[in-house]
């Protein structure tokens, strides 16, 4: 058996992004998002959020992606009536949280809240996009083994580990 290495960073405040992965694989999830303007869609994901058009079959798909395993499919179409906004969470490092924001709220200003901090040791930022979905980037925080945060995790049962 081999070891599966998570393309997401170990927490540091200086963690370095993975960068968008642009290779084939076969995909175990992806979101498929419906949208009234396909290209408008497109853009915010590009510039705002900061995900690649891995291929587009025009009038029909964009694949989008960020690191690996982030995949985001975009299609024409609107959510069924009564369904609620789609919401997917996103990996992301600390030093990413900031620009994302900027960039979004340039393009389509109010569509953010946060960053918040999380009981789990991480910040979130959500993003409402142009199609109504919520997007969820989380930045884990570092933590200090001999801190309140590392008791307060062990207490529900989550090991952190010491030097």
């Amino acid at each position: 058996m081999t070891e599966f290495r998570s393309p997401v960073p170990v927490p540091a405040f200086d963690a370095v992004s993975p960068g968008n992965y642009d290779g084939i694989y076969g995909m175990p999830m992806f979101l498929t998002v419906p949208t009234a303007d396909l290209a408008a869609s497109r853009e915010f994901w590009l510039r705002g959020l900061g995900f690649s058009d891995l291929f587009s079959i025009p009038g029909r798909l964009v694949h989008l992606r960020r690191w690996a395993f982030q995949d985001v499919l975009l299609e024409p179409g609107e959510r069924s009536a009564g369904a609620g906004a789609p919401r997917i969470n996103f990996s992301c490092v600390l030093g990413e949280l900031g620009e994302i924001r900027e960039r979004c709220e340039e393009l389509l200003p109010g569509c953010t809240d946060g960053p918040h901090e999380r009981p789990w040791n991480s910040l979130d930022l959500i993003v409402v996009t142009p199609e109504g979905t919520r997007v969820v980037l989380t930045a884990a925080q570092p933590i200090d083994p001999d801190s309140v945060v590392a008791d307060r995790l062990r207490a529900v049962g989550i090991e952190v580990p010491r030097p």
